[in-house]
Protein backbone atom coordinates (compact mmCIF):
# COMPACT_ATOMS: atom_id res chain seq x y z
CA UNK A 1 0.00 0.00 0.00
CA UNK A 2 1.41 3.37 -1.03
CA UNK A 3 1.77 6.05 1.65
CA UNK A 4 1.84 9.72 0.77
CA UNK A 5 5.13 11.39 1.63
CA UNK A 6 3.16 14.28 3.19
CA UNK A 7 1.98 11.90 5.95
CA UNK A 8 -0.31 13.82 8.37
CA UNK A 9 0.48 17.14 6.74
CA UNK A 10 -1.57 18.78 4.06
CA UNK A 11 -0.45 20.62 0.97
CA UNK A 12 2.61 22.78 1.52
CA UNK A 13 3.56 20.91 4.68
CA UNK A 14 0.80 22.52 6.81
CA UNK A 15 -0.90 20.28 9.38
CA UNK A 16 -4.35 19.12 8.38
CA UNK A 17 -7.18 20.95 10.29
CA UNK A 18 -9.69 18.80 12.08
CA UNK A 19 -13.31 19.73 11.28
CA UNK A 20 -14.97 21.93 13.97
CA UNK A 21 -17.77 20.20 15.89
CA UNK A 22 -21.15 21.96 15.54
CA UNK A 23 -22.40 23.66 18.70
CA UNK A 24 -25.50 22.01 20.14
CA UNK A 25 -28.54 24.31 20.26
CA UNK A 26 -28.99 23.79 24.00
CA UNK A 27 -25.38 24.82 24.60
CA UNK A 28 -25.54 28.02 22.54
CA UNK A 29 -24.96 31.26 24.53
CA UNK A 30 -28.19 32.82 23.24
CA UNK A 31 -30.22 29.84 24.44
CA UNK A 32 -28.56 29.99 27.85
CA UNK A 33 -29.43 33.67 28.19
CA UNK A 34 -33.05 33.05 27.22
CA UNK A 35 -33.26 30.10 29.59
CA UNK A 36 -31.92 32.18 32.47
CA UNK A 37 -34.42 34.96 31.73
CA UNK A 38 -37.28 32.45 31.55
CA UNK A 39 -36.30 30.89 34.88
CA UNK A 40 -36.24 34.31 36.57
CA UNK A 41 -39.61 35.27 35.06
CA UNK A 42 -41.33 31.94 35.75
CA UNK A 43 -42.33 32.62 39.40
CA UNK A 44 -43.81 36.02 38.55
CA UNK A 45 -45.64 34.63 35.51
CA UNK A 46 -46.99 31.78 37.63
CA UNK A 47 -48.34 34.17 40.26
CA UNK A 48 -49.87 36.48 37.63
CA UNK A 49 -51.51 33.52 35.93
CA UNK A 50 -52.82 32.12 39.19
CA UNK A 51 -54.06 35.33 40.83
CA UNK A 52 -54.88 37.56 37.82
CA UNK A 53 -55.46 35.67 34.57
CA UNK A 54 -57.30 32.67 36.05
CA UNK A 55 -59.78 34.78 38.13
CA UNK A 56 -60.55 36.92 35.08
CA UNK A 57 -61.20 33.90 32.86
CA UNK A 58 -63.23 32.16 35.57
CA UNK A 59 -65.34 35.29 36.14
CA UNK A 60 -66.14 35.45 32.41
CA UNK A 61 -67.03 31.74 32.47
CA UNK A 62 -69.19 32.16 35.59
CA UNK A 63 -71.15 35.05 34.05
CA UNK A 64 -72.90 32.55 31.75
CA UNK A 65 -74.32 30.58 34.69
CA UNK A 66 -76.93 31.00 37.38
CA UNK A 67 -75.32 30.02 40.68
CA UNK A 68 -75.89 30.79 44.34
CA UNK A 69 -72.43 29.67 45.40
CA UNK A 70 -73.62 26.37 46.89
CA UNK A 71 -75.86 24.39 44.54
CA UNK A 72 -75.11 23.12 41.05
CA UNK A 73 -74.42 25.75 38.39
CA UNK A 74 -77.10 26.21 35.71
CA UNK A 75 -76.04 27.40 32.26
CA UNK A 76 -78.17 30.38 31.19
CA UNK A 77 -76.11 31.79 28.33
CA UNK A 78 -76.49 35.56 27.95
CA UNK A 79 -79.47 35.78 30.32
CA UNK A 80 -77.44 37.54 33.01
CA UNK A 81 -76.31 40.19 30.55
CA UNK A 82 -79.83 40.64 29.19
CA UNK A 83 -81.16 41.16 32.71
CA UNK A 84 -78.28 43.49 33.46
CA UNK A 85 -79.09 45.84 30.60
CA UNK A 86 -82.76 45.93 31.61
CA UNK A 87 -82.11 46.88 35.26
CA UNK A 88 -82.37 50.50 36.39
CA UNK A 89 -79.82 50.01 39.18
CA UNK A 90 -77.19 48.97 36.66
CA UNK A 91 -77.61 52.22 34.70
CA UNK A 92 -77.54 54.20 37.95
CA UNK A 93 -74.26 52.50 38.87
CA UNK A 94 -72.90 53.11 35.36
CA UNK A 95 -73.84 56.80 35.54
CA UNK A 96 -72.18 57.11 38.95
CA UNK A 97 -69.02 55.47 37.63
CA UNK A 98 -68.76 58.10 34.90
CA UNK A 99 -69.47 60.81 37.47
CA UNK A 100 -66.63 59.44 39.58
CA UNK A 101 -64.44 59.39 36.49
CA UNK A 102 -65.09 63.03 35.60
CA UNK A 103 -64.84 64.52 39.10
CA UNK A 104 -61.91 62.34 40.15
CA UNK A 105 -59.83 63.95 37.41
CA UNK A 106 -59.72 67.04 39.64
CA UNK A 107 -57.14 65.19 41.76
CA UNK A 108 -54.12 65.50 39.37
CA UNK A 109 -54.32 69.31 38.93
CA UNK A 110 -55.03 69.75 42.65
CA UNK A 111 -52.07 67.50 43.49
CA UNK A 112 -49.88 69.49 41.09
CA UNK A 113 -50.88 72.78 42.74
CA UNK A 114 -50.07 71.44 46.21
CA UNK A 115 -46.76 69.96 44.97
CA UNK A 116 -45.71 73.31 43.46
CA UNK A 117 -46.54 75.02 46.76
CA UNK A 118 -44.57 72.49 48.80
CA UNK A 119 -41.58 72.44 46.43
CA UNK A 120 -39.78 75.31 48.12
CA UNK A 121 -36.99 75.61 50.64
CA UNK A 122 -38.52 77.43 53.59
CA UNK A 123 -38.43 76.74 57.28
CA UNK A 124 -41.03 74.24 58.49
CA UNK A 125 -41.94 72.97 55.01
CA UNK A 126 -41.27 69.37 56.06
CA UNK A 127 -43.98 69.59 58.70
CA UNK A 128 -46.41 70.98 56.13
CA UNK A 129 -45.48 68.17 53.72
CA UNK A 130 -46.22 65.56 56.36
CA UNK A 131 -49.65 67.11 56.99
CA UNK A 132 -50.51 66.94 53.29
CA UNK A 133 -49.06 63.42 53.07
CA UNK A 134 -51.17 62.10 55.99
CA UNK A 135 -54.38 61.34 53.98
CA UNK A 136 -52.44 59.00 51.70
CA UNK A 137 -51.47 56.64 54.54
CA UNK A 138 -55.01 56.46 55.96
CA UNK A 139 -57.13 53.48 54.98
CA UNK A 140 -60.36 53.98 53.07
CA UNK A 141 -62.40 52.91 56.09
CA UNK A 142 -60.84 55.63 58.26
CA UNK A 143 -61.39 58.28 55.58
CA UNK A 144 -65.02 57.15 55.24
CA UNK A 145 -65.63 57.39 58.98
CA UNK A 146 -64.02 60.84 59.20
CA UNK A 147 -66.21 62.25 56.44
CA UNK A 148 -69.30 60.49 57.76
CA UNK A 149 -68.83 62.42 61.01
CA UNK A 150 -68.04 65.56 59.01
CA UNK A 151 -71.35 65.28 57.10
CA UNK A 152 -73.45 64.32 60.13
CA UNK A 153 -76.43 66.77 60.17
CA UNK A 154 -76.63 66.73 63.99
CA UNK A 155 -73.10 67.28 65.29
CA UNK A 156 -70.92 67.29 62.16
CA UNK A 157 -68.46 70.02 61.29
CA UNK A 158 -70.38 70.84 58.11
CA UNK A 159 -73.49 71.59 60.16
CA UNK A 160 -71.46 73.91 62.40
CA UNK A 161 -70.00 75.73 59.39
CA UNK A 162 -73.36 76.18 57.63
CA UNK A 163 -75.34 76.80 60.80
CA UNK A 164 -77.82 74.04 59.98
CA UNK A 165 -77.69 70.34 59.24
CA UNK A 166 -77.58 69.05 55.66
CA UNK A 167 -78.24 65.30 55.22
CA UNK A 168 -75.55 64.84 52.57
CA UNK A 169 -75.40 61.06 52.82
CA UNK A 170 -79.15 60.75 53.34
CA UNK A 171 -80.19 62.69 50.24
CA UNK A 172 -80.05 60.90 46.84
CA UNK A 173 -79.10 64.21 45.20
CA UNK A 174 -75.97 64.77 47.30
CA UNK A 175 -74.75 61.34 48.43
CA UNK A 176 -72.57 60.54 45.41
CA UNK A 177 -70.99 64.01 45.38
CA UNK A 178 -70.26 63.81 49.09
CA UNK A 179 -68.50 60.46 48.73
CA UNK A 180 -66.48 61.63 45.72
CA UNK A 181 -65.39 64.72 47.67
CA UNK A 182 -64.20 62.45 50.49
CA UNK A 183 -62.31 60.23 48.03
CA UNK A 184 -60.56 63.24 46.48
CA UNK A 185 -58.79 63.95 49.77
CA UNK A 186 -56.41 60.93 49.76
CA UNK A 187 -56.24 60.82 45.94
CA UNK A 188 -54.99 64.41 45.80
CA UNK A 189 -52.31 63.50 48.35
CA UNK A 190 -51.21 60.58 46.16
CA UNK A 191 -50.97 62.78 43.05
CA UNK A 192 -49.05 65.34 45.11
CA UNK A 193 -46.43 62.68 45.95
CA UNK A 194 -46.06 61.76 42.27
CA UNK A 195 -45.56 65.38 41.23
CA UNK A 196 -43.16 66.12 44.11
CA UNK A 197 -41.06 63.18 42.92
CA UNK A 198 -41.14 64.53 39.38
CA UNK A 199 -40.17 68.04 40.50
CA UNK A 200 -36.97 66.71 42.06
CA UNK A 201 -35.78 65.49 38.64
CA UNK A 202 -36.44 68.73 36.74
CA UNK A 203 -33.45 70.10 34.83
CA UNK A 204 -32.45 73.23 36.74
CA UNK A 205 -30.38 74.50 33.82
CA UNK A 206 -33.48 74.73 31.62
CA UNK A 207 -35.32 76.59 34.38
CA UNK A 208 -32.46 79.09 34.79
CA UNK A 209 -32.22 79.56 31.01
CA UNK A 210 -35.95 80.25 30.84
CA UNK A 211 -35.67 82.80 33.65
CA UNK A 212 -32.87 84.57 31.81
CA UNK A 213 -35.17 84.76 28.78
CA UNK A 214 -37.82 86.41 30.95
CA UNK A 215 -40.15 83.43 31.47
CA UNK A 216 -42.05 83.34 34.75
CA UNK A 217 -45.42 82.43 36.21
CA UNK A 218 -47.77 80.59 33.87
CA UNK A 219 -45.30 80.80 30.98
CA UNK A 220 -42.65 79.02 33.04
CA UNK A 221 -45.16 76.42 34.24
CA UNK A 222 -46.69 75.59 30.86
CA UNK A 223 -43.60 75.69 28.63
CA UNK A 224 -40.81 74.56 30.97
CA UNK A 225 -42.14 72.72 34.04
CA UNK A 226 -45.08 70.72 32.68
CA UNK A 227 -43.21 69.19 29.69
CA UNK A 228 -40.66 67.75 32.13
CA UNK A 229 -43.46 66.45 34.36
CA UNK A 230 -45.07 64.43 31.55
CA UNK A 231 -44.21 60.98 33.04
CA UNK A 232 -45.58 62.00 36.46
CA UNK A 233 -48.71 63.45 34.86
CA UNK A 234 -49.29 60.29 32.85
CA UNK A 235 -48.98 58.11 35.95
CA UNK A 236 -51.23 60.39 38.04
CA UNK A 237 -53.99 60.38 35.41
CA UNK A 238 -53.82 56.60 34.86
CA UNK A 239 -53.93 55.76 38.57
CA UNK A 240 -56.72 58.29 39.18
CA UNK A 241 -58.94 56.91 36.43
CA UNK A 242 -58.41 53.30 37.53
CA UNK A 243 -59.17 54.35 41.12
CA UNK A 244 -62.39 56.01 40.00
CA UNK A 245 -63.55 52.91 38.12
CA UNK A 246 -62.86 50.52 41.00
CA UNK A 247 -64.26 52.74 43.78
CA UNK A 248 -65.77 50.59 46.51
CA UNK A 249 -64.52 51.07 50.08
CA UNK A 250 -65.83 54.58 50.74
CA UNK A 251 -69.23 53.71 49.29
CA UNK A 252 -69.44 50.64 51.51
CA UNK A 253 -68.52 52.61 54.64
CA UNK A 254 -70.38 55.87 54.05
CA UNK A 255 -73.64 54.97 52.32
CA UNK A 256 -73.84 51.25 51.51
CA UNK A 257 -74.92 52.23 48.00
CA UNK A 258 -77.91 54.18 49.32
CA UNK A 259 -80.11 55.97 49.82
CA UNK A 260 -82.32 53.95 47.46
CA UNK A 261 -79.21 52.67 45.60
CA UNK A 262 -78.55 56.20 44.37
CA UNK A 263 -74.81 56.17 45.20
CA UNK A 264 -73.95 52.64 44.07
CA UNK A 265 -71.28 51.95 41.45
CA UNK A 266 -70.52 48.85 39.41
CA UNK A 267 -67.98 47.42 41.86
CA UNK A 268 -70.32 47.79 44.83
CA UNK A 269 -73.31 46.57 42.81
CA UNK A 270 -71.39 43.41 41.91
CA UNK A 271 -70.46 42.84 45.56
CA UNK A 272 -74.05 43.50 46.67
CA UNK A 273 -75.51 40.92 44.28
CA UNK A 274 -72.94 38.25 45.23
CA UNK A 275 -72.89 38.66 49.02
CA UNK A 276 -76.43 39.77 49.88
CA UNK A 277 -78.49 38.00 47.22
CA UNK A 278 -76.21 35.00 46.44
CA UNK A 279 -76.29 35.70 42.70
CA UNK A 280 -72.76 34.77 41.76
CA UNK A 281 -73.39 34.54 38.01
CA UNK A 282 -75.17 37.89 37.80
CA UNK A 283 -72.44 39.47 39.94
CA UNK A 284 -69.81 38.05 37.57
CA UNK A 285 -71.63 39.64 34.61
CA UNK A 286 -71.44 43.06 36.33
CA UNK A 287 -67.73 42.49 37.00
CA UNK A 288 -67.12 41.57 33.35
CA UNK A 289 -68.74 44.82 32.19
CA UNK A 290 -66.56 46.80 34.61
CA UNK A 291 -63.47 44.90 33.46
CA UNK A 292 -64.32 45.64 29.81
CA UNK A 293 -64.53 49.36 30.60
CA UNK A 294 -61.16 49.31 32.32
CA UNK A 295 -59.62 47.18 29.55
CA UNK A 296 -60.63 49.68 26.85
CA UNK A 297 -59.01 52.49 28.79
CA UNK A 298 -55.84 50.51 29.60
CA UNK A 299 -55.36 49.40 25.98
CA UNK A 300 -55.84 52.99 24.76
CA UNK A 301 -53.20 54.33 27.13
CA UNK A 302 -50.78 51.49 26.43
CA UNK A 303 -51.00 52.22 22.69
CA UNK A 304 -50.48 55.90 23.38
CA UNK A 305 -47.45 55.20 25.58
CA UNK A 306 -45.87 52.85 23.02
CA UNK A 307 -46.45 55.41 20.26
CA UNK A 308 -44.73 58.07 22.37
CA UNK A 309 -41.71 55.85 23.08
CA UNK A 310 -41.31 54.96 19.40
Amino acid sequence: MHTSPLGASGAGGKPAQTPRRPVRWWAAPAFKRHRAAALFLAPACLLVGLYVVYPILYTIYLSFFEWDGLAQKTFVGLANYQELFHTDTFFTALKNNFLWLVLFLLAPPAGLAVALYLNQQVRGIRLVKSLFFAPFVLSGVVVGLIFSWFYDPTFGLLALILGHGVPVLGDPRYATYGIIFAALWPQTAYCMILFLTGLTSINSEQVEAARMEGAKGWTMLIHVILPQLRPSTFMAVVVTIIGALRSFDLISVMSGGGPFESSTVLAYYSYDQAIKYYRQGYSAAVAVVLFAMMLVYIVYHLKRMLRTEQ
